[in-house]
């Protein structure tokens, strides 16, 4: 069971990030509340999957800080995260599902529940027993969102999750997405594809050029964004 306690808000002061002399991110602040999925977009290049890495704490920020509603050590055990290419083990797919289970510390005779129906959720109970590897790209894909759905997360983030699938497959994680979404799981995630930005998101947050411009309602967003940069983005004019 989860505690009553949450981890939420996650907050960011004045984030920045450089790698050697290039700059990645300046003077990012914003606050992720529970509620519908929050959805990171902009331009390439904008930011958005460090950012991400940031707040999930696998980068150490040049400057600012990244702070939860509770100590940093015990929100790194409720917060998960799935990247584009997830790396699989040479395991079975219930294997792999069981694996985070028992790094995590979750008592034997839970896993085997919790995998199971963390399968059954992305729709791939009936390939428990397969070679992870052998899955297709966009079910490899959903086995990596079950394996983080097994953590029973209080928040998820998801770096571009379906930005090399079909539409078929785009479609099955967005649905994955949204269950998770609707059971209470507060989902962080990257697009580039404005459409799915426009399905999933509960607010946006709009970067550009490593800053984050606007933090807003999907609907009012994408209705009527506050800034000539934004509006140029939506209308697919904005030059890097």
């Amino acid at each position: 069971m989860r505690s009553a306690a949450s981890i939420l808000p996650l907050c960011a002061e004045g984030l920045c990030f450089s790698a050697g002399d290039v700059e990645i991110l300046r003077d990012v602040s914003l606050k992720i509340i529970a509620g519908p999925p929050t959805m990171l977009i902009g331009a390439n290049g904008a930011g958005k999957s460090v950012l991400l890495r940031l707040l999930h704490g696998l980068l150490k920020p040049s400057a600012g800080r990244v702070f939860w509603a509770m100590p940093t050590e015990h929100a790194a055990r409720r917060q998960a995260m799935v990247f584009q290419r997830p790396v699989l083990l040479r395991r079975s797919v219930l294997a792999n599902t069981l694996y985070p289970l028992t790094i995590a510390g979750v008592a034997s005779e839970e896993r085997l529940t919790r995998a199971e129906q963390a399968l059954a959720l992305v729709g791939l109970a009936d390939r428990a027993d397969d070679a992870a590897r052998k899955l297709s790209v966009g079910q490899q894909q959903r086995l990596a969102l079950a394996r983080a759905a097994a953590l029973q997360p209080e928040l998820l983030f998801l770096d571009e999750p379906a930005a090399s699938l079909d539409p078929a497959a785009t479609r099955a994680v967005e649905e994955i997405v949204l269950k998770l979404a609707a059971r209470g799981t507060k989902i962080v995630m990257t697009t580039h594809d404005l459409a799915q930005a426009r399905r999933l998101a509960g607010d946006v947050v709009f970067l550009h050029r490593g800053s984050v411009l606007e933090q807003a309602p999907a609907e009012a967003f994408f209705r009527q964004p506050a800034s000539a940069t934004a509006r140029a983005f939506l209308r697919g004019e904005l030059v890097w």
